[in-house]
């Protein structure tokens, strides 16, 4: 310890010598340059000017002016930089002062309003205190409206003929089909009872549909069954779907859900609005079929169910109609609200033509497509008895096929690339609910009877490929050719034809 107490002195002490001693030679050349060596510099003229030509007395005369301007100049410069920092402290100094004063007066202002907002808020607390707790007294817990009036006439008619047929599927052991059986069912229920024609692949991607969203679109040309094809899958599940035509006159959701008339007290019900109402009675899955649905803007008059698909807890699945609650409300709303059960199933067919409006990215986002374009030929079939399914039945099957037909290890990684050069090549991502919705769709499509490598092959050519759509292709037809050559490669060839497909077709158009 004395050995480092002796170093730390001797160090400390050379330091200060050599800064003492670096200020001093500062000081020594200023010095010498302004004052002592001032008399050398003209004994030197006079020592060689005996020497000087006309030139040498022409060269004397510029370097002393240059001489004499650049000292001058670092004089100059010196002086008011010492002057600009003497002005600047003393006006930050006053400048701080001043902040000071204004800080203080701020703080006593302060204080003295809040002292005044105190005192009157207690006077007026003691002034309001006798009528604010009559009010509390005379005023309900809750917004009830307690007259006679029935606001929702057709809703309580639903209340009172469910309360005399009460709606229970019981189903028996033999009633519990898998997913392949009643796709074939389909199939042929809807060959022999309804002459509508439709592959098993159709209704494989149907009810995988059904398992990805609540919103299901079915594109396609006019004619090849698009509206059947629901109507063939709830008649099977022994509830005839409601047929919803959408007309160009729909800008909100007044025109689907109807509008509350503040004169008359009553609401304008629809019967779209008596069938989602109901449905909460039944246990039968429910198909309301979205007629022609592009011909309006399905954002204008869908926003209400499109929001009600981003709420994780199916339990708030509610539609607010009315802002207050009456006593003479349907049994099943819930503070003026609409309860949309899990058994519904919106069903929306459009046609991709000139005459109608392009459906928005938030509801294909949010949707599940199908592509129906063309028409099956007849076949002969066996007869089959209709189905007594439950919604609830039916979302077990998609559970149960999420879990024993997940998508394998290989593929996942096969996606994931796909994912990868999509978003470095194009901007373009799968996303949390894509890749959400590829899980559910493919498992289902897998469990109806179909191939793994064929239900990636029709998510990805119906959700994923079409954001690309968008996008300048006649830029970007390298990249589309690059993109049909990896997939051939990564997912092995003819393993996703529609895909291939429909790059080849945004190819040739662009």
């Amino acid at each position: 310890m004395t050995a480092f107490a002796r170093f730390f002195v001797e160090f400390l002490w050379t330091l200060i010598r050599n800064i003492g001693d670096f200020f001093a030679s500062v000081g020594i050349a200023i010095y010498n340059f302004f004052i002592s060596d001032v008399g050398e510099y003209f004994r030197l003229v006079g020592y060689h000017m005996d020497g000087f030509g006309v030139f040498g007395w022409i060269f004397l005369i510029i370097v002393s002016v240059i001489i004499t301007v650049f000292v001058g100049f670092i004089v100059y410069r010196l002086w008011l930089f010492i002057r600009r920092y003497f002005v600047y402290r003393v006006k930050h100094v006053r400048t701080d002062k001043i902040m000071e004063e204004v800080a203080r007066l701020k703080l006593q202002a302060d204080e003295m309003a809040k002292e005044k907002k105190f005192a009157f808020a207690e006077k007026l607390q003691k002034e309001l205190e006798p009528i604010l707790q009559e009010e509390k007294e005379s005023l309900p817990s809750e917004p009830v409206i307690k007259d006679e009036t029935i606001r929702f006439a057709s809703l309580v008619e639903v209340d009172r003929f469910y309360e005399e047929n009460p709606n229970n599927v019981q189903m028996a052991e033999s009633e519990l089909i898998s997913l392949r059986e009643m796709v074939k069912n389909v199939v042929a229920y809807s060959a022999t009872q309804l002459n509508l024609y439709y592959e098993e692949d159709m209704i494989r991607q149907f009810f995988a549909a059904l398992a990805t969203s609540k919103l299901v679109i079915v594109e396609g040309i006019t004619g090849a069954g698009k509206t059947s094809l629901p109507h063939a899958v709830g008649c099977y599940f022994n509830h005839q779907p409601m047929i919803v035509p959408v007309t160009p006159d729909w800008h909100d959701s007044t025109e689907f859900l109807g509008y509350y008339d503040d004169f008359n007290n009553q609401f304008v019900e629809t019967s779209y609005l008596a069938e989602i109402y109901a449905a909460s009675y039944r246990k039968e899955p429910d198909f309301i079929v979205l007629d022609e649905m592009n011909l309006a803007r399905a954002e204008y008059y869908f926003s209400d169910f499109l929001s009600l698909m981003d709420v994780p807890d199916v339990s708030e699945w509610k539609i607010e109609l009315v802002p207050a609650v009456s006593t003479n409300d349907p049994k099943n709303f819930s503070y003026g609200k609409l309860p949309v059960s899990q058994n519904i199933w919106f069903i929306g067919t459009a046609n991709t033509d000139d005459t109608t409006f392009a459906i928005s990215d938030d509801v294909y986002e949010r949707a599940m497509i199908i592509q129906l374009n063309q028409i099956a030929e007849p076949f002969e079939a066996d007869p089959v008895e209709l189905a007594n399914c439950s919604s609830d039945y039916l979302q077990t099957l998609f559970d149960r096929a999420q879990h024993d037909h997940a998508i394998k290890t290989d593929n996942m990684h096969r996606i994931e690339e796909l994912d990868t050069f999509l978003g470095q090549r194009f901007a373009v991502k799968f996303g949390t609910r894509l890749m959400k919705q590829l899980s559910a769709f493919v498992s289902v499509y897998v469990a109806c009877g179909g191939k793994e490598s064929d239900g990636i092959d029709i998510f990805v050519c119906n959700k994923v490929l079409r954001k690309l759509v968008p996008l300048n292709l006649q830029f970007l037809v390298r990249e589309l050719n690059d993109l049909i050559v990896w997939m051939n490669h990564s997912f092995g060839s003819r393993k996703m034809p529609r895909s291939i497909e429909y790059l080849q077709v945004l190819q040739k158009v662009n």
